[in-house]
């Protein structure tokens, strides 16, 4: 008999690429998924990892058991709904993925009140890259994400998922308070050419939705610092060494250093919910949803 737990250590790995990885989102240490694979390995009288380079790969048999955990895992979440459901509770555990700013700005107060309302949830967060997230929703290593999507680079909706509209966050241009920019009462596409940018490094949502909205205005950006933490980029442009645009959502209070200037028109970022289409009727992913609606208008101010 197989064991589950070793099976969904597998399936975590297989989804996140590594032991470490895997860890992270299961809320387990390196070691213990270490040890779930070998004794799953003893189990099957197979190796399911190899080596190769600095990494970990799996087998072939690896990956095809892994498709398997995945089949199994869907059958145990059918049953968890249908018992959740009718306890008319959340309860069980609730793994939720949420990109950074979200994770910080939204989620501690939707989690706080899940865990006071409800303490039969063991609720769990991830933090998340946006370009991920729904992914995994979809192949069951989380089971709801936070993300969004800009106007002008949607996201896709996967057969067997369902969404929900969280709200819209505003970003507005963060300038050195000693800058030319920074007593102007609005901005427009022309007053962001031949400035240097402060902004997220490439292959992000965000750095590839800045230069394809900078090219569209005509201006070819200038990016001369790159740092993934929104903290940094303030920090950045409170030394004086450019400009950054940053949405509002987990900024929290800008330095004295750096002046907020409004963007015509309104640059937003759209926030949605995401769920497993066989999980919609589970009482802690509608709860979660839920709350996450009624946070959202003290976080977009």
């Amino acid at each position: 008999m197989l064991d589950l737990s070793r099976l969904r250590a597998l399936h975590a790995v297989s989804v996140h690429g590594s032991v470490s990885a895997a860890a992270v989102a299961l809320g387990y240490t390196p070691s213990a998924v270490s040890q779930a694979i070998t004794k799953l390995e003893r189990e099957t009288r197979t190796t399911l990892l190899e080596r190769r380079g600095r990494g970990i790969v799996l087998t072939d048999a690896a990956a095809r058991l892994a498709g398997t955990a995945q089949e199994l895992m869907a059958m145990v979440e059918r049953a968890e709904t249908e018992l959740e459901e009718r306890r008319g509770q959340p309860t069980g555990r609730l793994v939720v993925g949420a990109f950074a700013s979200a994770a910080r700005g939204l989620m501690p107060s939707v989690l706080a009140e899940l865990a006071a309302a409800h303490p039969s949830l063991d609720s769990r967060l991830v933090e998340v890259d946006p370009h991920l997230s729904v992914g995994l929703v979809a192949q069951g290593a989380i089971d709801l994400t936070v993300t969004f999507e800009w106007d002008i680079n949607p996201l896709p909706a996967p057969d067997g998922l369902e969404r929900m509209r969280i709200g819209e966050d505003k970003c507005d241009v963060l300038v050195p308070r000693g800058h030319p920019l920074a007593g102007r009462a609005v901005l427009h596409g022309g007053d962001l050419a031949q400035q240097r940018w402060i902004c997220q490094p490439p292959g992000t949502v965000c750095h590839d939705w800045l230069v394809r909205t900078l090219r569209a205005s005509g201006s070819e950006p200038d990016l001369a610092y790159q740092a993934a933490e929104n903290h940094t980029q303030m920090a950045l442009v409170a030394a004086g060494l450019g400009i950054a645009l940053l949405p509002r959502l987990g900024r929290g209070p800008l330095p004295p250093e750096v002046v907020s200037v409004p963007l015509e028109p309104v640059p937003v970022r759209r926030l949605f919910a995401y769920w497993r289409a066989g999980a919609a009727r589970r009482p802690a992913i509608s709860e979660t949803v839920r709350l996450l609606c009624a946070h959202w208008p003290e976080r977009s101010l």
